[in-house]
């Protein structure tokens, strides 16, 4: 797939600034602009999809569509749900789960596959796993890189960012509560972050054909707790920033 027109989105536009100048050909498809350009020598296509699972959706559906891309990678900035990350830190994602796709049972809530029927004998179990060969190829580009400390004025001190990978929640919410942060942790063990698009994307790209790779990079901005709504604006830009230095790594082995 590496040698395929690649597809770049972002729900940001402080999340894409680091990926493209936007000074290739642009066409807007419903509402959306797409443009050609190129990362790491890669021909891409690259849309701002806006936030939330629809948003996304539309986009990687006219990405298939209209551009015939074949590979995707999402790009920008998330929520940390595993306590041993902090600020700054770098996830790969090995599986993208909606985390509020389900049945409201009285016992509580279980998630399962968007789209499938449990009652009709459907596999429900939720995620949209990466094969091993491509989080092998991903692992080797990343293999000796190592990300500056954060700057001083991010106030979480001089700690240089690491980079994981691991499960990536999707979800309509924005996670701004201690609560929900532990429930998803205990719901989801191991996953390392939770965000708004990547889910949708997988769900969408996974109706084209299995065989078309989802490469979702996300930086932490806030850990997804009660003052996510004041981190997330300070440190959007520079997260946005880190984001993209390892979107550029793997670009050329998606």
């Amino acid at each position: 797939m590496a040698n395929s027109l690649l597809g770049v989105l972002s729900a940001l536009p402080e999340e894409l600034v680091h990926l493209s100048d936007r000074s290739g050909e642009q066409t807007v498809v419903g509402g959306l602009p797409f443009w050609r350009g190129q990362i790491a020598g890669r021909d891409a296509v690259f849309v701002e999809t806006g936030p939330g699972k629809v948003n996304g959706g539309v986009a990687t559906a006219l990405m298939l569509d209209r551009f015939d891309c074949r590979a995707l990678m999402l790009c920008g900035v998330a929520g940390g749900l595993d306590p041993a990350l902090g600020v700054g830190d770098i996830v790969i994602g090995t599986n993208n789960l909606q985390h509020d796709y389900g049945i409201d049972r009285e016992s509580g809530f279980v998630t399962i596959q968007p789209g499938s029927r449990p009652s009709l004998g459907d596999d429900w179990a939720p995620g949209y796993p990466l094969s091993e060969a491509l989080v092998t190829r991903l692992r080797d580009a990343l293999a000796g890189v190592e990300l500056e400390p954060l700057p001083e004025a991010v106030g979480v001190g001089r700690r240089r960012p690491g980079l994981h990978f691991g499960p990536i929640l999707t979800g309509d919410i924005f996670v701004n509560s201690g609560t929900t942060r532990r429930r998803l942790q205990e719901r989801f063990a191991g996953a390392m972050a939770v965000e708004m698009e990547g889910g949708a994307v997988a769900q969408i790209a996974r109706r084209w054909g299995a065989d078309i790779p989802i490469v979702n990079v996300r930086c932490l901005s806030d850990l997804a707790g009660s003052d996510s709504h004041l981190d997330f604006r300070a440190f959007l830009p520079v997260a946005a920033r880190y984001a993209s230095v390892v979107a550029h790594r793997l670009a050329p082995v998606i």
